[in-house]
């Protein structure tokens, strides 16, 4: 049930990414608009994931759980049906509450029904393949669910998914609570989401109102304020929504780093290709969604082997393999064109893969080393927002590179976001010259509380 949940959050942006074009032509809106579909999704989950742990420790995780999987699949039939581009933008961000309030939540629940750590450890193993899964089934199932029947089918899928997980919750997930009530921050939530929204907005919209019009000024303005009251806000209060201090620390803070390093990447890569495949080359979303089926493939076997490797040897290795192949993926598809061969495209996409699926665990481990259970929390929490703040801003950067730009000029618009996605890769070497070295006898996949929680989660 809780791997289901987790397929649902993951697949719910890749199903969407490969039908983009075809909801433009649905809907008549051009790319700018259409990077909103995405990131009124991903923006409102990044915001509200600490939120919902701690809404599901006050009022129990069971029934948080099933409000957010009715709000999900409530929110994929109104997008299934949006009328209008502003319907479905608004439709998708309670799509983001939902989905906020499943994965944190699911992770709990695996860690109050399997107390061993070596049930957790195969559990966990189970998770980290379902989300490399999930990459797989959303751009080939959405690619055929778009040419056999139309965009608004990759929402009404979501449907069956949701009915069968709600049935399976109330006969298998037993109501827990949190040992002790974690209380609501709300001006915090309302200013990092102020933060987070502005920032991409201005991303998005940058390129059409240009860099240094007025309101593109006022947007800075409004994204500095905005943290810097966050910061503010936070250091005074008691039980803040973010432990600030924890970015103190090198090791942390390189690891939430590489986390939003990532997610970039994927999303840049995602998006690039979704739009060079189908408007450059002509290809059909199915034969588009196929096509990166080398990169789940990867994310699939070498993120349980990338769990196991920092157990036994540390975050290190892993990080400098995910680092090596991602930076090669993007620099592989620098110069991708409608003549580029498709073995070299199938291969970036394979390394691509295998650089995200190494990456996961060893950066979820690296951030809760060396933390005590009541600190390493709240720093898996924090990466898991990592991972959607930078999935939000690689699709807001890819988006503003490809918009308005004509498919004969796509591969010279796009080659900065293979670039950037190169320079993701970069990034991790940074984390894993911080990462600490792997520690006798001790397997932090498997016995953490935390770190074991994050792994493969969004």
């Amino acid at each position: 049930m809780c791997a289901l949940s987790m397929f649902l959050v993951g697949v719910d942006t890749t199903i969407v990414n490969v039908g983009l074009p075809e909801v433009g032509r649905g809907l008549g809106v051009g790319t700018r608009g259409l990077e909103w579909v995405v990131d009124s999704y991903t923006v409102v989950l990044a915001s509200l994931l600490v939120a919902a742990g701690a809404l599901a420790d006050r009022f129990g995780r069971r029934l948080v759980f099933q409000c957010g999987l009715g709000v999900f699949g409530v929110a994929s039939l109104a997008c299934a049906l949006a009328p209008s581009l502003g319907f479905l933008v608004a439709a998708r961000a309670v799509q983001g509450v939902g989905a906020s309030m499943l994965s944190p939540v699911a992770l709990a629940i695996v860690v109050n029904a399997m107390p061993d750590p070596r049930e957790r450890a195969r559990a966990i193993g189970v998770w980290a393949a379902v989300f490399g899964l999930s990459m797989a089934a959303g751009p080939v199932t959405g690619g055929a669910l778009v040419e056999a029947f139309g965009w608004r089918s990759v929402f009404w899928i979501n449907a069956p998914v949701v009915v069968v997980a709600l049935v399976l919750v109330a006969v298998f997930v037993p109501e827990s609570r949190g040992r002790r009530d974690r209380r609501l921050d709300l001006p915090g939530q309302a200013l990092v989401t102020l933060a987070l929204c502005a920032s991409v907005a201005v991303l998005i919209e940058g390129p059409r109102i240009g860099w240094t019009s007025p309101a593109a000024v006022a947007g800075y303005a409004l994204v500095a304020a905005s943290a810097a009251g966050f910061v503010r806000v936070e250091r005074g209060r008691p039980e803040p929504l973010m432990d600030l201090g924890l970015f103190r620390r090198p090791v942390f803070a390189t690891a939430v780093l590489g986390a939003v390093a990532v997610f970039v990447a994927l999303n840049v890569s995602l998006l690039l290709t979704t739009f060079q495949l189908q408007q450059a080359r002509g290809w059909s979303p199915l034969a588009a969604g196929t096509a990166t089926l080398p990169m789940a493939l990867g994310a699939t076997v070498c993120a349980p082997w990338s769990g196991s490797l920092v157990g036994r040897l540390g975050p290190r290795r892993p990080l400098v393999l995910a680092g090596t192949f991602t930076a090669a993926g993007g620099l592989c598809l620098v110069d991708l064109g409608p003549d580029t061969g498709l073995p070299l495209l199938l291969a970036a996409f394979l390394c691509l893969g295998i650089g995200f699926g190494f990456a996961n665990a060893p950066l979820t481990n690296t951030a809760v080393s060396g933390l005590p259970a009541s600190r390493a929390g709240v720093a898996g929490a924090i990466t898991s927002t990592a991972r959607q703040i930078g999935a939000a801003v690689g699709i807001a950067v890819a988006g503003a590179l490809v918009a308005d730009v004509a498919p004969g000029d796509l591969t010279a618009a796009a080659r900065p976001g293979w670039l950037l996605v190169a320079a993701c890769g970069l990034c991790l070497f940074a984390a894993a010259a911080a990462s600490r070295p792997a520690k006798p006898r001790t397997n932090q996949i498997g016995t953490n509380r935390i770190g074991t929680n994050q792994i493969g989660t969004n």
